[in-house]
């Protein structure tokens, strides 16, 4: 507990943060450190498989270092495959497409929540104790430089232990995890926070390899039993929604695009795959009470919904009838609860009717029919496309989580998650009940799933935009250009936060974090009708 006392005498006030300290980091130091011990520990480690046919692919210590070195030094931080995103100079920058693009500055849980009593702790202690409120101190460079070589210790153990983990060398993964709970805090800076969220999810995937198959598969059968209640899990979705833009973002971009393409039309109908809430309708219903050519005579929606508890749902739908009906347009709601399938996504199932336009709404929901066979994917968007809908709106996070190796999504994941964790740090004070409520309830759920799980429990399986505009494609859809930047740009400046990056890349909308894409929106029409 030394090293983590160590951590908490530390001033927490913002300008003492971690982020502070790897700006005045030396890229000369990375190497000095990396030839230390921990460089040492990794070629420890002994790559051997022998339930797998494949062996999973070793991290060379070049790697390593090119990942610390990214991660840390966050500024700098780039896509590749993704020129457009990079982190403009000035307030006004247009990409190579001419594009505008513009900078907004229980066990599980591990030991360390177990200090936290639920969502009622009195955090105003923990405030005192950490400094925050004090505006007067001013880091020192030993402070400064200590707080980098804290965060290059926590990152090269978080990826020592995700490579034993990979190689199934349980024992220096739980000696390697050990040492990580005393340097990680659910309500420390950035760094530490997401350190936290993926060391549990490290330790949920260790309690799962004593239960593998006898040829080295996991078991499906053992369940991904959630930590969270469905209604943590929507508060949290709520709150993000609320001091965030990644959320209200995918809602705006798809909510646009449905009523660019209902211009002219009468009748409505939207399908709403996997609905949990109707946050994302109150704005259209405004948007379309509103238009030139009056609003239409008829909204239908209806929600394909897996979860059975729908009261709440019920009287979310409910409100917004009756607002609907305020402003002159008829809507009916409907649910229907059963798992989207195809053999649910009939003409007969769904109720069409004739006269209506067909709309698909999915947000966040179809990466989770993303297998590894692909199969599932390809027939839902298939038994889509034969109910002939006017437009197939598509919002995703925009990130490579479904690679075949685990180190790989290890190390994609970090990254990604890094970057929203720190979206959070600039925007919410460290001892907020809601951030607290946004990262444990919504985002630690999402990284236990993606790095503990398998098979059909693993079901966070996002995908990168080329790789959905190849499934798509080959479905039979193809893109249908926005016009919607003014909107967002005017969306995100309502926030206030430095740091936001918007472009556009072969029709998608991304939005990013310093230059890291964190969300995709798309709108998609079938091949053969679009041209009409």
């Amino acid at each position: 507990m030394e090293d983590f006392n160590g951590w908490l005498s530390f001033p927490f006030h913002e300008s003492l943060n971690h982020d502070l300290a790897i700006r005045r980091f030396c890229p000369a130091r990375v190497e000095q450190e990396q030839e230390g011990e921990w460089e040492e520990i990794l070629n420890e480690i002994e790559f051997s498989s022998p339930s797998e046919t494949t062996s999973p692919p070793c991290l060379p210590a070049s790697e390593v270092d090119d990942f610390v070195d990214s991660f840390i030094n966050m500024d700098h931080c780039r896509d590749d495959d993704i020129q457009s995103l990079e982190k403009p100079q000035s307030f006004d920058y247009y990409d190579q497409d001419g594009m505008e693009t513009f900078s907004m500055v229980d066990d599980m849980y591990g030991d360390v929540l177990m200090m936290m009593e639920g969502d009622d702790m009195e955090m105003g202690g923990l405030a005192e104790d950490f400094g925050v409120g004090e505006t007067n101190m001013v880091p020192s460079v030993e402070e400064v430089s200590h707080g980098v070589d804290q965060g290059l210790h926590l990152v090269h153990m978080l990826l020592a232990c995700a490579e034993a983990v990979g190689c199934r060398d349980t024992k220096l993964a739980e000696s390697l995890l050990s040492q990580i709970w005393v340097s990680v805090s659910p309500w420390g800076d950035s760094l530490q926070r997401v350190s936290s969220c993926f060391a549990m999810g490290l330790k949920s995937r260790l309690s799962l390899l004593h239960n593998v198959n006898i040829n080295g598969t996991f078991n499906n059968d053992t369940m991904d039993v959630s930590l969270t209640s469905r209604e943590e899990k929507l508060e949290a979705f709520q709150l993000l929604n609320q001091t965030t833009p990644y959320i209200a973002f995918g809602f705006m971009v798809a909510n646009e695009a449905i009523c660019q393409a209902a211009q002219g039309k009468e009748n409505l109908h939207i399908i709403d795959l996997g609905m949990e809430h109707t946050l994302q309708w109150p704005s259209l219903i405004r948007t379309l009470a509103s238009r030139p050519e009056g609003p239409p005579k008829k909204l239908r929606i209806t929600g394909l919904v897996e979860d059975h508890n729908v009261f709440e749902l019920e009287a979310g739908m409910k409100a917004l009838v009756e607002e609907a009906s305020s402003l002159g347009i008829p809507t009916e709601f409907n649910m229907i609860s059963e798992p989207v399938k195809p053999s649910l996504l009939t003409r007969e199932n769904l109720d069409l009717r004739e006269g209506e336009a067909l709309f698909v709404n999915s947000i966040m929901h179809l990466h989770k029919y993303v297998k590894e066979s692909r199969g599932s994917l390809k027939a839902i968007l298939q038994a889509l496309k034969k109910l002939g809908p006017t437009v197939l709106t598509l919002v995703e996070q925009d990130a490579n989580h479904n690679g075949p190796f685990f180190l790989g999504r290890f190390l994609e994941s970090l990254h990604f998650y890094s970057a929203i964790f720190d979206s959070l740090e600039a925007s919410l004070p460290r001892n907020s009940p809601q951030r607290m409520k946004i990262e444990r309830q919504h985002f630690a759920n999402e990284i236990r799933n993606i790095v503990a799980f398998e098979g059909l429990n693993r079901i966070e399986r996002h995908e990168r935009a080329d790789q959905w505009r190849r499934q798509l494609g080959r479905a039979g859809y193809q893109v249908m250009g926005l016009k919607c930047t003014s909107q967002a740009r005017m969306m995100l400046s309502v926030y206030g936060c430095d740091g936001y990056t918007l472009a556009s890349e072969k029709g998608c909308l991304l939005l990013g974090w310093k230059g890291r894409p964190i969300m995709l929106a798309s709108a998609w029409q079938v091949h053969n009708a679009s041209s009409s």
